[in-house]
């Protein structure tokens, strides 16, 4: 019985996703809610996306250090391994399981509280195609979330760079060494395709909860919870699929 509910689940998420883009909103309207969506996801966002790097990024340094005991082992290796701990997993994954609860819980309790204050029954009566409106802004607005992963890689090296050489563990020379070692660049491209297809998952699974529930504010509450277990569910679940994909031999 759950699987067929989740089974329906799925099927009204991909009918969603098709409706998403019938009935365009005249142009003039859809700019201003493109505009205000850029800032409220991706602007807002970068405050907690740099914090969150730049530390995450020293610790990767300081623990790598930590467990390099052996004076037989090079030091730029302190850099080559924070370099690939941020590029390939780090700034793609962690911090878009961070943007799930973030992003997620502010998307699915905007459309959510439109929907308990009827205000989605009101578009919809004005002929107004309510999915297009809400949820298509978003998507186009994600499409810049790359640019705050770039972001996240570039303070995620750096605080590994500030860590491991004011924290003494490594010279500035060898860090540089190491984060320059080996550097393959189809991993910033592998970067690149997860976040693209993360970003479309954050734009579109609180979407889907906010726009399907019923009830009254407590209900929006357990929704933004919802959604944020099943967009990070799938985040994660989607990594899998595109590292065995794109990295797998």
């Amino acid at each position: 019985m759950m699987l067929i509910r989740y089974l329906s689940q799925v099927g009204r998420y991909f009918l969603m996703l098709k409706e998403i883009f019938n009935k365009q909103t005249k142009w003039s309207v859809m700019r201003n809610l493109i505009f205000k969506e850029i800032d409220d996801l991706i602007i807002d966002s970068l405050g907690i996306v740099a914090f969150i790097s730049f530390f995450v990024g020293g610790v990767v340094a300081i623990q790598t250090a930590l467990n390099l005991t052996n004076p037989l082992i090079p030091k730029y290796l302190i850099g080559f391994a924070t370099r690939q701990s941020v590029i390939l997993e780090f700034a793609p994954t962690f911090i878009s399981v961070i943007m799930a609860g973030k992003m997620g819980s502010f998307i699915t309790s905007s459309i959510g509280t439109m929907r308990v204050t009827e205000q989605i029954d009101a578009l919809e009566v004005m002929g107004v195609n309510s999915l297009n409106y809400l949820v298509f802004p978003k998507i186009i607005a994600l499409l810049l979330y790359p640019f705050v992963i770039g972001i996240s890689m570039f303070l995620g090296i750096l605080g590994g760079w500030i860590a491991g050489v004011y924290g003494g563990f490594t010279s500035s020379t060898d860090f540089i060494t190491g984060a320059q070692m080996e550097f393959i660049p189809f991993h910033i491209t592998y970067a690149f395709i997860k976040t693209f297809i993360f970003a479309m998952l954050l734009a579109t699974i609180p979407s889907f909860h906010g726009y399907y529930m019923k009830g009254g504010a407590l209900e929006v509450g357990k929704a933004s919870t919802v959604s944020f277990v099943w967009t990070s569910v799938s985040i994660i679940l989607f990594n899998y699929i595109l590292t065995q994909l794109l990295l797998g031999s």
